[in-house]
């Protein structure tokens, strides 16, 4: 069942996500419910404090967008990125590669707020999938870049910690006015 997306000023954004011991019957569900909820809104990925749990729990599909390429390596051979979506990601561990690129992010908790945020090109995933058995990795491009948006979900870091100074400022009026708006509502 499709979940609400917090928004950004919901404290669960910033916390650190605990680690999962055990995959119930309850994180199947969530992570369900997470994937369906990532594609209502229209997204490639999620993390599980964007609906309310903090959890170290993403899910990413980036089957979608095929403006901006990824890249996908299992045991070292190039792999079909749409063959591997969409991924569940328990407790992921990551190993940043190859230069820092910049590029574009938006992010649900943030809706119609975009910048360029400059990430590791390439990185090594290591986490456990829904089954909990491992998977390991090694991805590039779009997929890396959503990877490592979501796993800062997780550590209750948000896009806009990423953000240069300039940035920010040029977005610091729809940034309060969200926050404003999101604390209205919890208060409400």
């Amino acid at each position: 069942m499709p979940q609400t997306v917090v928004k950004y000023g919901t404290p669960v954004l910033r916390q650190k996500g605990a680690r999962i011991d055990a995959i119930t019957p309850s994180v199947k569900q969530l992570a369900a419910d997470m994937l369906e909820t990532m594609h209502a809104y229209k997204g490639v990925g999620l993390a599980a404090q964007q609906v309310g749990s903090a959890l170290q729990l993403a899910v990413v599909d980036a089957r979608g967008v095929t403006d901006r390429p990824s890249t996908l390596e299992l045991k070292g051979q190039p792999a079909d990125v749409a063959g591997f979506m969409p991924l569940v990601l328990i407790n992921p561990v990551l190993q940043a590669l190859g230069q820092p690129v910049t590029g574009p992010e938006g992010c649900l908790s943030f809706p119609e707020i975009y910048a360029d945020i400059t990430r590791p090109e390439v990185l090594d995933v290591k986490a456990l999938n829904l089954e909990g058995k491992p998977v390991e990795f090694r991805c590039g491009g779009l997929l890396a870049r959503v990877i490592q948006h979501e796993y800062d979900h997780l550590q209750g870091i948000l896009f806009i910690d990423r953000m240069d100074r300039k940035t920010k400022e040029e977005l610091r009026d729809e940034l309060e006015l969200l926050m404003a708006e999101t604390k209205a509502a919890l208060k409400g």
